[in-house]
């Protein structure tokens, strides 16, 4: 992919709104204190959009911490897996609601080669680099401001990753900003710059369980994946290299059907995964912005579409989900929370024939992806 070509992250500045409340006609940012980590003051920001959906977002990670949207009914649910407090976070390893980089999902063995030269990558999932590292972009805390904006509130997060940090090259200075419009859709979108040749592939790693989150399982959510295609991988997880025709498998998703229908059949691909936990091929061009999946919710009738300027997207259905506290004192247990992780293909520093994830010095990295809601 040519990073450059892109949808272009539009930064709007506006001011920060004061009072407002849920059901309103007024959108709102709250910000107060979510505790401290490594002795520093971690943020919770609240933005409550015209129609009283709310996101909250902790500078710690750039995390989402909580999603509020209605129901058929109208009533508001929060439908991401999270924590009440800092604590959680900082002991959680499963990257609730984060903000994953400076390389989302695996690069094989933490090596790769760029410009001739060999890097090694700190090894955090045996024998392979995960989700950026020991402290990846999820385990530090971001600059934050807030943004008034014409068609809802927003949140623009920044962090600067130093020259080597968890082995990779350049200084890289990255934005996040959250939009929640008045249209129900969490808009992401994310910029980054480098003063040296490097890698990047970021991503959004929220659990989802249209539901409400800690209520069930996510087995019975009708998905639908535009993808002919999918990244089969190793018994590491990382990506063979092929491109798999979903066609007569269990990983077809071309037309909506229950994530639980097909999850235990006897396919070697899944029994790796001990569930989904695999990398899809968008149909349609890396930089537009297009769909890439919809999710429907019966109970609540609650729908999510999934759009994106990525190449591609990880379905993961909470396989190691093991009993964890969440908020409101909900314990997630297996498969409670699906994930949609837009992205570029795992393990594509070593993968030539992948879409590249290489950010020259001089260039701009720009993504962006929107998670919409309805009812019906």
């Amino acid at each position: 992919m040519n990073l450059r070509k892109a949808i272009p992250l539009v930064i709007l500045v506006g001011v920060l709104v004061a009072g407002g409340a849920a059901g309103t006609e007024r959108d709102s940012i709250k910000k107060e204190s979510f505790g401290k980590a490594e002795g520093r003051t971690v943020d919770l920001y609240t933005l409550t959009n015209r129609n009283g959906a709310e996101a909250k977002i902790t500078t710690y990670g750039a995390t989402l911490v909580s999603l509020k949207v209605p129901d058929r009914n109208g009533k508001v649910d929060d439908v991401v897996l999270g924590f009440d407090n800092i604590d959680g976070y900082l002991k959680g390893t499963a990257f609730f609601g984060a903000t994953v980089g400076r390389y989302a999902n695996r690069i094989a063995k933490g090596h790769f080669t760029l410009n001739g030269v060999e890097y090694q990558l700190a090894i955090n999932n045996e024998p392979n680099h995960l989700h950026g590292g020991v402290k990846g972009f999820d385990k530090d805390i971001w600059s934050a401001r807030p943004l008034n904006l014409k068609n809802g509130v927003g949140l623009a997060l920044s962090y600067l990753s130093h020259d080597g940090e968890e082995g990779y090259p350049g200084s890289l200075s990255v934005s996040v900003t959250y939009t929640l419009t008045n249209n129900n859709e969490l808009k992401i979108s994310y910029a980054a710059t480098t003063d040296k040749d490097t890698i990047i592939n970021l991503t959004h790693h929220s659990y989802f369980n249209l539901a409400g989150q800690g209520n069930g399982d996510i087995l019975n959510h009708q998905l639908m994946i535009n993808s002919d295609r999918f990244t089969p991988t190793d018994a590491g997880s990382i990506p063979t290299g092929e491109l798999r025709s979903v066609q007569g498998t269990p990983f077809d998703f071309r037309q909506p059907t229950a994530i639980g229908a097909r999850i235990d059949q006897d396919d070697e691909q899944l029994k790796l995964g001990k569930g989904y936990d695999h990398n899809y091929v968008l149909n349609g061009p890396t930089g537009t912005m297009r769909k890439a999946a919809q999710v429907f919710e019966s109970t609540s009738g609650r729908t999510m579409e999934v759009w994106t300027t990525e190449p591609g997207v990880q379905l993961y259905t909470g396989n190691f989900l093991d009993g964890a506290k969440g908020k409101s004192g909900k314990v997630y247990q297996f498969r409670n929370g699906f994930c949609l992780e837009t992205q570029h293909f795992p393990d594509s520093p070593n993968k030539p024939k992948f879409p590249s994830t290489v950010l020259r010095k001089g260039r701009s990295f720009r993504s962006s992806t929107i998670y919409k809601f309805s009812t019906g």
